[in-house]
């Protein structure tokens, strides 16, 4: 049984295909839970619902009703966040609303959903979470410090839980992606494509569906020794 939260679009939807077609039942939870739902018609083994994740007692709701379905939760990924690229490009021209607004979406959301996963992750004895981070919230970027300090503190996050839940079975990790091929990223202009581009080494975006293969490793016994890990999926462009 997964929890992908972000499940309707880009990595999250890559993520809950990829899940469901091995054999996993997959809740896609998403803001708009009408894309939910349309995912989850086309997807055999996906069930749609709508989401909040800066809503903590939303989210604790969920993960009661997932467990009261299905008697459990082995899986959830943190995919969930807001869109910044309407946000300014200079650090002194950004909002207090814009800042608040991406660390409760990222970050505030990745600690609810972890939190609340961990309640029955820790009856069962078992369980993993894998949380969406960033190239740049290792390296960090110039003029979204909004951005770059959520994932930073998702990696944070992920390295502090890890270390605490392990021995009760419960693996946590993360995933750093670069550029991938999403719909806001799609809508770049063709000289802004090229720039990006030639940033990374492997000359191109990533496929979404790369990204969800990563997380498929991370959730497989075949990542058993992993503990707090990140991986950085970016094609070259960070590779600490």
């Amino acid at each position: 049984m997964a929890l992908v939260t972000g499940g309707a679009a880009g990595i999250g939807a890559a993520v809950g295909r990829l899940l469901a077609a091995e054999g996993a039942t997959v809740v896609a939870a998403d803001l708009s839970g009408g894309r939910a739902d349309d995912l989850a018609a086309a997807t055999p083994g996906v069930v749609g619902a709508a989401l909040d994740v800066t809503d903590s007692a939303a989210v604790d709701a969920l993960v009661d009703r997932i467990v009261a379905a299905h008697g459990r939760l082995d899986v959830l990924v943190n995919s969930a966040g807001s869109d910044t690229r309407d946000d300014p490009q200079v650090t002194v021209a950004l909002t207090d609303e814009q800042w608040r607004r991406t660390l409760s979406s990222h970050l505030d959301g990745t600690f609810f959903c972890t939190r609340a996963a961990l309640r029955p992750m820790a009856r069962q004895g078992a369980g993993v979470i894998v949380n969406i981070a960033s190239m740049w919230g290792i390296a960090g970027v110039p003029g979204q410090p909004h951005y770059s300090a959520a994932k930073g503190g998702v990696l944070g996050l992920t390295r502090s839980v890890a270390k605490e839940v392990i021995a009760q079975g419960i693996r946590v990790n993360a995933i750093a992606p670069g550029w991938v091929e999403t719909p806001r990223l799609t809508a770049l202009r063709d000289e802004v494509r090229r720039q990006k581009t030639a940033q990374a080494p492997i000359g191109r975006f990533a496929d979404a569906d790369e990204i969800a293969r990563a997380v498929l490793f991370l959730v497989s016994d075949d990542a058993s020794y992993l503990v707090g890990a990140t991986l950085s999926a970016n094609g070259g462009v960070v590779t600490a």
